[in-house]
């Protein structure tokens, strides 16, 4: 009886720590407008690195400018289609099973 007991608490023992939180088939589908907006994200944080090693005198100032310009045009392209999506109504995210 005592090795049916161990053998049952081994088994809930295990079921309790391997056992999944969240259901690891659901995926988030993500939009449109959750990429850009991550992709925004990344661009600032560029920006912001750019910025630093500019200060910190790893870069020419030819070199800085044109790197700054590339990425705030790049921002500014992400900007706009964000703002053309969430002005079509473009929102939120989806959820694929």
């Amino acid at each position: 009886m005592s090795i049916l007991a161990a053998i049952g608490l081994t088994l809930a023992l295990f079921l309790y720590i391997f056992w999944p939180d969240r259901n690891p088939f659901v995926q988030v589908d993500k939009t449109r407008v959750d990429y850009l907006r991550e992709r925004k994200d990344v661009i600032y944080e560029n920006l912001r690195d750019l910025s630093f090693e500019f200060q910190a005198g790893k870069y020419p100032e030819a070199d800085y400018e044109r790197q700054r310009i590339e990425l705030e045009d790049e921002a500014a392209l992400v900007l706009s289609e964000i703002d053309a999506l969430t002005a079509r109504g473009v929102l939120g995210r989806r959820v694929k099973a």
